[in-house]
């Protein structure tokens, strides 16, 4: 199981038992493995390079698909002794997933099902108020975030906007922040565990993956991250553009969710990459879904991870 950007793989695990998919799946006989991308704060641990250092954060999700999954995958493989495992991705979990499987036959073909909560592959037509950040130049955003990582609070520095969100009153506003991003949020949530699905978050990236975000952003195609200029990617993929993610050429068995509600991850968007999955098995729009009740919604279970069982039963 892969998370979104600026959480962590607790994600999986913020409703009660009988709501939360790492839970249902656990409950339902599953062994569960959940990844945690590398720049959040589990995961800054280097052998050589300190976190002070600009080499350190020189990574996007380019790395997190070539390296990072790869490697998750084998660890599972050789603690397990299973060949092959589902995958589960949400937002930007799911682009690491599309990433690697589209690239890496070898890795695809430890896949059994590629399941996919609200895919960012095309984000071309997002509609939220903080995705206008983007049309910033990526000088300004530089100069703004620096070069090294964003958002990298770590757990001594969450209780204050934890309380914010706990408070009956002050929460409303926890819920105004989400809305924005996520899109309306209508009583799908419970309220009273805001301060729970707030206190992982945000929980850190690189610079960098913001900028690899920032490029498919209004963008025709999914490619791996342009260091700007032609010598670079000569340098990095030996030629002057960076490869492309070749949808087409992935045979992982898919299914894909979305919501109508969505202001991230929009129907346009996802409608732009469905004929390029050449095995898509199962495809549901949620009209009334935003890009948090993936995870976090009410009726969750009943409406996609009862399903995502059933698909993993049928596919076995």
């Amino acid at each position: 199981m892969q998370h979104a950007l600026f959480i962590d793989n607790s994600s999986w695990l913020k409703n009660y038992a009988n709501g939360s998919l790492g839970f249902i799946l656990a409950d339902a006989g599953y062994d569960v493995w959940m990844g945690n991308s590398r720049g959040n704060i589990w995961s800054r641990k280097h052998k050589t390079l300190p976190v002070t250092e600009e080499e350190y954060w020189a990574f996007s999700f380019d790395e997190m698909a070539k390296y990072d999954l790869p490697s998750i995958i084998d660890f599972i493989v050789n603690k397990t002794g299973q060949e092959k495992l589902y995958f589960v991705g949400h937002s930007l979990g799911t682009t690491i997933g599309f990433a690697a499987f589209s690239t890496m036959p070898e890795v695809a073909r430890r896949i059994k099902m590629n399941f996919a909560l609200s895919p960012v592959v095309s984000f071309k037509y997002p509609k939220g108020i903080f995705t206008s950040f983007f049309l910033l130049p990526s000088s300004a955003i530089k100069k703004l975030f620096g070069t090294k990582g964003v958002f990298l609070a770590d757990q001594s520095e969450k209780p204050a906007f934890v309380t914010i969100c706990n408070n009956k009153i002050l929460r409303v506003l926890c819920r105004e922040v989400m809305d924005l991003w996520a899109g309306f949020i209508r009583n799908n949530l419970n309220m009273s565990r805001m301060d729970v699905y707030m206190s992982h978050s945000p929980t850190g990236s690189s610079i960098q993956n913001i900028l690899h975000i920032k490029q498919l952003y209004r963008s025709d195609e999914f490619r791996a991250y342009d260091w700007g200029s032609e010598a670079e990617n000569m340098r990095h993929y030996n030629q002057s553009r960076p490869p492309l993610y070749d949808l087409t050429a992935m045979t992982v068995p898919t299914a894909i969710w979305v919501g109508g509600n969505d202001v991230l991850v929009t129907i346009q968007d996802v409608a732009r990459i469905l004929p390029q999955i050449r095995n898509l098995h199962y495809f549901q729009l949620l009209p009334d879904w935003n890009h948090v009740d993936f995870i976090w919604g009410l009726d969750a279970p009943e409406r996609v991870y009862s399903k995502i069982l059933d698909l993993m039963k049928t596919c076995p």
